[in-house]
C-alpha cells in the first residue's frame, strides 16, 4: 500500500505540468457533451414536429440545420479533445523520459551495469508509454464522468422528474462495480509489468551470452527458463485480459438494464399505463428526448469504466519506474557533499574520502590527495585494492560514502573527460559512428587522424569502406585490442584534458599493448592529465608519479 500511494503521488505530480492540456481536454470534451445535448434536442423535436404535429418537412429545415451544425461542432470537439490529449500525454512521456535519464545519470555506470539492460530498456520505452491511456483517457474521461451526466440530467429532470431519479439512482452501480473489478486489476498489472521486465532482460542476457551457452553446452537449460517465464507472462496476460472483459462486461450489463427501465417507463407512460407523477404529462418530444439522452447519460461512465484499465496499467508501470527514481534520489545527499567542495582550476583534490561497499572493511579510508593539471598519475597495487573504485570516484561514476572530490575546481561528472575501460564500449554503426559518439560533429580527417594516433591505420587502409565500414557492439571482425584502440581514439577525437584509464593494457597481446603505451606517451606530451590503474612496467615509467592504493589508503611508490 506505501508503494502504490507514492506511485499516485508520482502519478499526480506528473498531472500538476501538464494541468493546461488536460483543463483543456476536459474542456473539449464537455464541448462534446453539449453538442450532443443539443443534437439530440434538435432530432426529438424534428421527430415530434414530423410525426405529432405534422409539420412539412420545408419547415423543419431549421431544424436539421441545427442538426448537422451540431454534429460539425461535436465532431470538431471530438477532433480537439484527442489532439490535446495526445499533446498532454507526449509531455507527460517526455518528462518521464527526462526524469528516468537524469535518475541514469545520479544512479552512475557501475551500478547501472547491476542492472539488467532488458529490464532498463522496458522502463524507457514501454513501461513509460503505458502511461499514455491514464493521461489522455483515464485523468480527463474521471472528471467528464462527472461533468457530462449531470449535465445530462439537469435536461432529464426539467423534463421528468421521475426519470431523472431513475438514471441518478442507476448511475452510482457502475464507479461501485468498477472500483471492486479495479482493485484486482491493479495488483495484476503491477504483476504483469514484473513478470515482462524480469522475461526482458533474461531473454537479452541470453542472446548476448548464447556463445557462452554453446560452448559450455546450457543453450537447453537456457530455453527452457526461458519458456518458463515466458508461460508465466501468458498466464499473467490472459488474468489481466480476463478482468478486463469481466469489467466490460459487467458494467454494460448495468447500464443496459438502467436503460431499459427507463425506456419502460417512457413507453408505458406514453401508452397511458402510467399515471404516477409526471407520466401523465409526456409527450412524444419529452419521451423521445430521455430516451436519446439515456445513453448519452451512461456513455462517459462507460468510458471511464473502459479506461479504467489504463489506470490500473500506469499504476503497474509507475511503480517500477517510482522505485527507480526513488533509488537515485537516496543517492542524492552524497552528490550533494561532493559538489560543495570547491578547489584551484588546476588541480585535481581529494579529501578525506571514504567509500566502502563492506561496513567493516572500507575500501578506501580517509583518502587525501592532490594532482596537478598535467601530470601522469599512475595507480598500483593488489587487485581489489581500490584503483578501479577511486578512478570511478573521480569520474563521478559513484559516490562516496564521505569526503569531498574537486575536479579542477567542479564536481566530478560535471566537466567532459576522457574514459578507457577494461571492457570497450561500442555500438552497432560504423568506425565514424563510435568516434562520433563523443564529438558529434567530427570531421572525416579528424577521426582518420585519430585512428591513426592509436595504431589502426593499416587497419583503416584494409578496409574498402574506410571509417564508415559497419562495426556491431561486440566488436565483431576485430581483436580485443583493435577495440580497446578504436575506444581510445574516441579520447583524440574530443580533445580532453583529463583522461583516466582502467587497466588499458590488461588481456591484450605485446602489439597492442605497445599501440595503446604509444598513445597514451603522446597524450601525456600533448599536455593532458593521464590517471590510470595498471600493473604493467611499461606504463608504470610513463608516469611521474605512482600512487599505491592498498588496504584502504592511497600512498606515493
Amino acid at each position: 500500500m506505501p508503494e502504490q500511494a507514492a506511485t499516485r503521488r508520482w502519478l499526480s505530480s506528473l498531472a500538476v505540468h501538464s494541468r493546461l492540456l488536460i483543463l483543456a481536454t476536459i474542456s473539449a470534451g464537455v464541448v462534446v457533451g453539449l453538442a450532443t445535448i443539443v443534437q439530440m434536442v434538435f432530432l426529438a423535436r424534428i421527430v415530434h414536429q414530423g410525426i405529432v404535429t405534422e409539420v412539412p418537412v420545408e419547415e423543419l429545415s431549421l431544424l436539421f440545420t441545427g442538426v448537422v451544425a451540431a454534429i460539425v461542432i461535436r465532431g470538431v470537439a471530438q477532433g480537439l479533445q484527442a489532439r490535446f490529449a495526445a499533446r498532454c500525454s507526449r509531455k507527460v512521456r517526455s518528462e518521464v523520459r527526462h526524469q528516468i535519464n537524469r535518475c541514469w545519470q545520479a544512479t552512475g555506470p557501475v551500478a547501472m551495469g547491476q542492472i539488467s539492460a532488458g529490464t532498463l530498456a522496458r522502463e524507457w520505452l514501454d513501461h513509460t508509454d503505458a502511461l499514455h491511456g491514464y493521461f489522455a483517457r483515464f485523468l480527463p474521461q474521471m472528471i467528464l464522468a462527472v461533468i457530462v451526466p449531470l449535465l445530462v440530467l439537469v435536461v432529464v429532470f426539467s423534463l421528468d422528474w421521475l426519470a431523472g431519479i431513475f438514471l441518478l439512482l442507476s448511475a452510482p452501480l457502475i464507479p461501485l462495480f468498477m472500483a471492486l473489478v479495479g482493485m484486482g486489476a491493479e495488483k495484476l498489472n503491477q504483476q504483469h509489468f514484473r513478470t515482462i521486465g524480469r522475461l526482458s532482460g533474461q531473454f537479452l542476457d541470453k542472446v548476448r551470452g548464447l556463445t557462452t551457452l554453446q560452448l559450455f553446452g546450457q543453450t537447453e537449460p537456457a530455453a527452457e527458463t526461458l519458456r518458463q517465464r515466458s508461460d508465466e507472462y501468458r498466464r499473467v496476460t490472459m488474468k489481466t485480459l480476463r478482468v478486463a472483459f469481466l469489467s466490460s462486461a459487467v458494467l454494460e450489463f448495468f447500464s443496459s438494464v438502467a436503460i431499459a427501465v427507463v425506456a419502460i417507463y417512457i413507453g408505458f407512460g406514453l401508452l397511458g399505463y402510467i399515471s404516477y407523477g409526471p407520466a401523465e404529462d409526456l409527450t412524444l418530444f419529452s419521451g423521445l428526448l430521455v430516451l436519446l439522452l439515456a445513453p448519452e447519460f451512461f456513455q462517459p461512465l462507460r468510458l471511464l469504466s473502459q479506461h479504467y484499465h489504463d489506470r490500473a496499467a500506469a499504476i503497474g508501470a509507475g511503480s517500477e519506474i517510482a522505485a527507480r527514481l526513488q533509488d537515485a534520489d537516496r543517492a542524492g545527499p552524497a552528490a550533494h557533499r561532493i559538489s560543495q567542495q570547491r578547489q584551484s582550476p588546476d588541480r585535481i583534490a581529494v579529501q578525506h574520502l571514504t567509500l566502502a561497499y563492506d561496513a567493516d572493511r572500507p575500501v578506501l579510508d580517509q583518502v587525501s590527495l592532490e594532482i596537478d593539471r598535467g601530470d601522469v598519475i599512475a595507480l598500483t597495487g593488489p587487485s581489489g585494492g581500490g584503483k578501479s573504485s577511486l578512478l570511478y570516484l573521480l569520474a563521478g561514476f559513484m559516490q562516496p560514502d564521505q569526503g569531498s572530490i574537486s575536479i579542477f575546481g567542479t564536481a566530478p561528472g560535471e566537466v567532459a573527460f576522457g574514459w578507457l575501460g577494461q571492457s570497450p564500449f561500442l555500438v552497432h554503426g560504423t568506425w565514424a559512428d563510435n568516434l562520433r559518439l563523443t564529438t558529434p560533429d567530427a570531421t572525416d580527417i579528424a577521426i582518420e587522424t585519430a585512428l591513426h594516433q592509436v595504431g589502426l591505420g593499416s587497419l583503416l587502409r584494409s578496409r574498402k569502406r574506410g571509417i564508415y565500414s559497419k562495426i556491431s557492439e561486440d566488436g565483431q571482425g576485430l581483436s580485443g585490442g583493435q577495440a580497446r584502440r578504436l575506444s581510445l581514439a574516441r579520447v583524440f577525437v574530443a580533445d580532453y584534458d583529463l583522461i583516466l584509464l582502467d587497466e588499458p593494457t590488461a588481456g591484450l597481446d605485446s602489439d597492442s599493448e605497445i599501440y595503446i603505451i604509444e598513445a597514451l606517451r603522446k597524450l601525456a606530451l600533448a599536455g593532458k592529465t593521464l590517471i590510470f590503474a595498471t600493473h604493467h612496467q611499461a606504463l608504470l615509467t610513463l608516469a611521474n608519479r605512482t600512487l599505491l592504493v592498498t588496504a584502504g589508503g592511497v600512498h606515493d611508490a
